[in-house]
């Protein structure tokens, strides 16, 4: 589910200053400090989805939130078309191109993503001759699309809020249980900024 996938995640994305939330970590979950997020990094996620999807937990994080929404299909596409274009033997274009397209954006895509009738047209026709550019204009729109939707919502929601919290804002030890309803109290200063 949604709320054990976030709760999962929360272990890859602590940061060196947040509370103990397991005393059960396995040894894979536990992060040694040189690999935790330092608050720089978290937020400079918020200057641009490019900083978000550029940097592994980032990416992680907002699938993770895109997921909780049932629209993950827009991030493992735009994924799936930057692993495409570093495809070196031309004779793999054809078939990867193809399990693309019969993935997101053929009308029987079992993970079809929204797109309008010119660009799934050229791209279908792109699909005729597959270069390593056959999709760059379907992959604009959808990255468009997540960068005006889903990632300002993104911003806003616990996912990213938890992640951000200053140290020190409010949310000391006793009350740090990841309670979404707190995070968001503690973090209304970021929401106006992210706004």
């Amino acid at each position: 589910s949604a709320k054990d996938m976030k709760h999962r995640l929360g272990f890859l994305l602590q940061k060196s200053d947040s509370c103990d939330y397991s005393s059960s970590q396995s040894k894979k979950e536990k992060l040694s400090s040189s690999q935790r997020l330092s608050q720089e990094e978290v937020r400079k996620w918020a200057e641009s989805l490019e900083n978000l999807i550029h940097h592994d937990r980032g990416l992680a994080a907002f699938r993770a939130f895109l997921k909780s929404e049932y629209s993950e299909e827009n991030i493992e596409f735009w994924v799936s078309c930057e692993e495409y274009k570093k495809t070196k033997s031309p004779a793999k274009l054809s078939p990867k191109a193809r399990k693309i397209y019969d993935e997101f954006i053929s009308v029987q895509a079992t993970k079809e993503v929204n797109l309008d009738s010119c660009t799934r047209e050229r791209t279908s026709h792109n699909m005729l001759e597959p270069t390593l550019s056959c999709f760059d204009e379907a992959q604009r729109k959808i990255f468009t699309l997540m960068e005006k939707d889903s990632y300002r919502r993104f911003l806003k929601s616990p996912y990213y809020l938890d992640l951000v919290s200053p140290p020190g804002a409010g949310c000391g030890p006793e009350n740090c249980k990841r309670n979404h309803t707190h995070s968001l109290d503690c973090n209304s200063n970021i929401i106006s900024q992210c706004a």
